[in-house]
């Protein structure tokens, strides 16, 4: 029986996440992905892909039809240009912001979680080099935590160990659990190879590049 939920997009972080759940802490968890309309919606099929090689349930929750509360995110609505690296490095709130996204991730496992009677949601926000997005911090951490406790049978807690660590720091946990990091998608165009341009794809690189090995997924160009 599961004992956890794990929240995997199927990106560098929550796979990492993912394998140190199972290797390291001894979880059995369930993998819950969500389909918001993502451009880059080929990063489930590595989601499901290391859930089946973890041997873990798998749940996609579809929320397509609700795609248009994302709109104004460039992740979502295809006519918004997705900015480079540089262009959001001093922007608060970027368009590759995706309105409250992992509350509403968040909200949803707790109800699953809820109804399965499990108390522990895991997701894989960390410390960001070149920008971050307020839903990954530990203000916001703790902030859902204070409202999850309202509740008045299961109290479910959020967990982020990776909360105040950098994108290489997973690198090196994750290198040295064998994760092969060429079966993960993080680029937001969503294209055949990786465009090595869009923030995701930049601080994947400069994290690469900081633990001084080679991304193993393709890029353009």
């Amino acid at each position: 029986m599961p004992d956890s939920v794990a929240i995997v997009s199927g990106g560098l972080d929550s796979i990492t996440l993912l394998h140190w759940m199972v290797k390291i802490k001894g979880k059995q968890p369930v993998v819950v992905s969500f389909k918001y309309g993502q451009r880059h919606e080929k990063e489930l099929t590595y989601a499901k892909y290391h859930a089946d090689l973890l041997g873990v349930p798998y749940v996609l929750l579809d929320l397509s039809p609700i795609s248009a509360a994302f709109a104004s995110s460039a992740l979502v609505t295809r006519s918004i240009d997705i900015p480079t690296a540089e262009a959001v490095k001093d922007d608060p709130q970027p368009v590759t912001y995706v309105p409250n996204r992992n509350m509403t991730f968040i909200a949803l496992a707790a109800a699953y979680a809820e109804t399965a009677g499990i108390s522990e949601i895991y997701y894989g926000a960390q410390r960001a080099d070149m920008y971050d997005y307020w839903d990954t911090t530990e203000a916001f951490l703790d902030a859902i935590n204070t409202v999850l406790r309202l509740s008045r049978r299961r109290h479910v807690t959020v967990e982020a160990p990776f909360i105040t660590c950098t994108k290489a720091d997973l690198l090196e946990i994750g290198s040295a659990l064998g994760i092969d990091y060429g079966q993960t998608w993080s680029c937001y165009q969503g294209g055949d190879l990786a465009c090595g341009k869009c923030p995701t794809c930049a601080e994947r690189l400069h994290a690469f590049e900081m633990i001084g090995s080679t991304d193993p997924l393709k890029y353009q160009g």
